[in-house]
């Protein structure tokens, strides 16, 4: 697995850099756009003489924004749309509206043409591991900086209540209204769909979870207290998933050989949905980790370890999440 994709099931512990942001009306007639001026998450200050309506963005973040009522503002995105397991990723997002700018190159290549093309007022991702931006290696966003700003929401080192409020502060910036009813319904969802998670937790009793991901070569359990989720379901909601106790560098995972996919008991395995059903029966052919209880009774449990960062979207997880727990308490 890619280290860099891997770093992508959890948000590594670092420095959180405050952000600021606001927009100032211009004057004029009432007709007039307001004039823009954000600060985002690493310190860019970003100011444009209009509004910013036509946005570039990473695929998660733009279903993030478009739950938040920014939809008609994506014009393009990058990341992840389409393919097995990735559906998840992107919930809420009309992908055949808006045109996939994502290069044929390496992790992260974006094809600058097609931005270009587009005329965007702004590119925006996300930060999961500093310096690396979300789906857009640097250079891409060297070329892509020569054309329009690039807009960064920062998850490193963030709980994962912190993670949504940094969304929809860069949203209410670029134009969102968070006192609609629709994000006032979001939150109370998550409110409701955190007890539902927290009362079956309850209801688990001595039962384990075990986080992970798989490669070819190597078995990954994931680790709940870099995970803005699994840390939340962990010290929020009180879900027994297991810490492994040897992570590898940076704490994200503990990669371990097939051969010792048995290391850590697991009555309930969450899996990494982004491995799609081939993942899926891959793991279910390997030996060793078919003598985990979870295995044995197929107690699978999708994870979306990479979701769009929206009150709306956590909430529909954790509500599939309780569904599927229940299935086995």
């Amino acid at each position: 697995m890619n280290r860099r994709i891997g770093a992508a099931l959890v948000a590594a512990v670092a420095l959180l850099i405050p952000a600021a942001c606001g927009s100032s009306d211009s004057g004029g007639d009432a007709g007039d756009k307001a004039a823009f001026s954000f600060t985002d998450d690493l310190g860019t200050k970003i100011t444009l003489d209009e509004m910013p309506d036509r946005l570039v963005v990473q695929s998660s973040m733009a279903a993030a924004l478009t739950d938040l009522g920014l939809g008609d503002k994506i014009v393009g995105v990058f990341g992840p749309l389409k393919g097995d397991g990735e559906a998840a990723q992107v919930a809420g997002l009309d992908v055949d509206s808006v045109e996939d700018v994502t290069g044929g190159g390496e992790y992260g290549d974006v094809d600058v043409e097609k931005v270009a093309a587009l005329k965007p007022d702004l590119v925006i991702t996300s930060q999961y591991l500093a310096p690396d931006l979300w789906y857009l290696n640097a250079e891409s966003a060297k070329a892509v900086k020569k054309l329009v700003p690039i807009l960064v929401v920062d998850f490193d080192g963030k709980t994962l209540p912190e993670l949504l409020d940094g969304t929809e502060r860069a949203a209410k910036a670029l134009g969102a209204d968070l006192g609609s009813s629709k994000v006032k319904a979001s939150h109370a969802a998550f409110d409701a769909a955190a007890g539902r998670v927290k009362e079956t937790a309850q209801k688990l009793g001595d039962r384990t979870i075990l986080a992970g991901s798989s490669s070819t070569d190597l078995f990954y359990v994931s680790n709940p207290k870099v995970s803005p989720d699994l840390s939340y379901w962990v010290d929020e909601l009180g879900l027994p998933i297991t810490v492994p106790d040897n992570p590898d560098e940076g704490g994200y995972f503990e990669s371990l050989s097939w051969e010792k996919a048995d290391k850590y008991p697991a009555d309930i395995f969450l899996y990494d949905d982004r491995v799609g059903e081939a993942g899926l029966k891959q793991l279910e052919g390997e030996k060793v980790f078919g003598t985990l209880e979870a295995a044995k009774n197929k107690a699978y449990v999708p994870w979306t370890s990479v979701a769009p960062p929206s009150y709306q979207a956590y909430a529909d997880l954790m509500d599939r999440l309780a569904d599927d727990l229940n299935t086995y308490v």
